[in-house]
């Protein structure tokens, strides 16, 4: 098992969940967040002022599955996720973890089949 976690912008958070559902991967955790890498903010005009603006605004995804279902959802994330045809920085990052265990909370299954 393993833990996906996807930071995306969020324009693009409707086609990576279609690109996922193509894949058959339809559960999901998004949360909004901020942050900056390679982008380190921007510059907006506010007022008549110059103000730079630090942090981002991205949308996090996190994924639970199952070994056969790794390969296939890091490349819908790609696929939804990647602005044109060579990406575009700020386009986010994949991060994939090892998932130990996952309890389902209504039935007490554990491991894959609680996935």
């Amino acid at each position: 098992m393993k833990m996906i976690i996807a930071i995306i912008q969020p324009a693009k958070l409707e086609a990576v969940k279609e690109a996922l559902n193509h894949v058959e991967v339809v559960r999901l955790t998004v949360m909004d967040c901020q942050g900056f890498g390679r982008q380190k903010g921007q510059t907006e005009i506010y007022r008549g002022r110059e103000l730079t603006v630090n942090l981002l605004r991205k949308v996090q995804l996190q994924i639970a599955v199952n070994e056969e279902f790794v390969q296939p959802t890091i490349d819908a994330i790609i696929a939804g996720g990647r602005s044109g045809e060579q990406g575009e920085i700020g386009d986010g990052k994949i991060f994939v973890l090892p998932l130990e265990d996952c309890i389902r909370i209504r039935t007490g299954e554990r491991g894959p089949e609680a996935i």
